[in-house]
């Protein structure tokens, strides 16, 4: 006995559930393929016209221009700020774009260039940053924009010595900003004997970079008593071997010629915040000095920190850490911002106390007595 046949209407409402099912779930799957081919300028870089030039005499160009936070110590402190320029049609972020201000703003700003307002002036340029694009691929043209980049950090960086002749200096960048940041120790601090003297202590923060690939003139920093040095690491959440595998896979960096290369089988720097070392040892979490989400705060304020909390190890070249279960540190906002810097910092108070303890140190040593 045959059973009842489907009507053209149901013919179709099947067909059409069907095919809705089947389109919810490729977008399920390639949702990000999708998300980041959006983002793709879709024109070559050798052909593209980037967004006008930043002048850092004037202080629209600064996000931060000499900002003291009260009793700040002696120090100069260079910081460049990571990826917050989503992309679109430019390889290259434009000043001034609201979006990727308002990220600076309120999430970079107070997350990673706040541990070093208690060390005395911090600057902040804004620069035509590599898109976030730039940072999901290795093409080619996303190359030639993060290294485009590089020519705004080192103008700035010329403005903002200027302004700074003598007394100690600290550099730092998150991501993006750290990748220029080395490039800067290299082929600006590294060469001039002067500048050497007067460096506290570069901050490779978020950043994949050869152990053996820094200037000896600026070694990695083996111990918190030691001036001059990188503290650099790249952070992987513990149990997350995908993400340092494609951390590692995804990583580029900067050979003699100015040109960003696979970083390949050379082994990433990694020196623990906490301990300011090198040391491959599990560091226990009642040593961490205190995780912060400071998205929001105002300039020198200075956040509640979450102390204790955060388990670490220096494996394999990258910075392997527990996560708390606070809902404050969780990744936040769409699928773009969730590949940006994270909007916490979960060695705020570590690192602060380590350009503290080496600024003590530079002034014990290099200050004229």
């Amino acid at each position: 006995m045959k059973g009842p046949r489907l009507t053209t209407r149901q013919w179709f409402g099947w067909t059409g559930f069907a095919l809705v099912f089947l389109l919810t779930a490729a977008v399920a799957v390639w949702r990000g393929d999708i998300l980041r081919a959006g983002l793709d300028p879709q024109a070559p870089f050798q052909t593209y016209d980037p967004p006008a030039a930043p002048d850092y005499a004037e202080p629209e160009a600064w996000a931060l221009r000499d900002a003291r936070a009260p009793d700040a110590g002696p120090a100069a402190v260079f910081f460049v700020h990571s990826t917050t320029f989503d992309g679109g049609q430019d390889w290259n972020g434009p000043i001034g774009d609201p979006k990727a201000d308002a990220w600076l703003e309120r999430v970079v700003l107070p997350n990673y260039a706040g541990p070093f307002a208690r060390l005395g002036a911090v600057s902040a340029p804004r620069y035509r940053q590599g898109s976030l694009y730039t940072r999901l691929t290795l093409r080619d043209d996303a190359r030639e924009a993060r290294a485009f980049a590089w020519r705004d950090v080192a103008s700035a960086f010329e403005t903002w010595i200027a302004r700074h002749p003598d007394g100690p200096i600290v550099l730092a960048g998150v991501e993006q900003g750290g990748e220029l940041v080395e490039r800067l120790l290299r082929e600006r601090v590294a060469t001039d004997p002067a500048l050497r003297e007067r460096l506290v202590a570069a901050y490779l923060m978020d950043v994949v970079t050869p152990a053996g690939g820094l200037s000896p003139q600026i070694p990695a920093c083996t111990q918190r008593n030691q001036a001059g040095c990188v503290v650099g690491f790249s952070p992987v959440g513990e149990g997350n071997d995908g993400a340092a595998r494609r951390r590692l896979r995804r990583a580029l960096v900067w050979d003699a010629r100015g040109r960003l290369v696979e970083l390949g089988d050379r082994a990433p720097l990694c020196v623990n915040p906490v301990t300011g070392s090198t040391s491959t040892a599990p560091v226990e979490a009642r040593l961490n000095r205190g995780a912060t989400n400071a998205t929001g705060l105002e300039w020198g304020a200075r956040p509640a920190l979450l102390a204790r909390e955060i388990a670490t190890q220096c494996r394999d070249g990258l910075l392997r850490h527990t996560e708390p279960e606070m809902e404050s540190f969780r990744q936040t906002g769409g699928w773009a911002d969730r590949r940006k810097s994270r909007p916490y910092n979960l060695f705020y108070g570590d690192i602060e106390a380590d350009a503290e303890a080496r600024l003590a140190v530079w002034q014990a040593v290099r200050s004229p007595s």
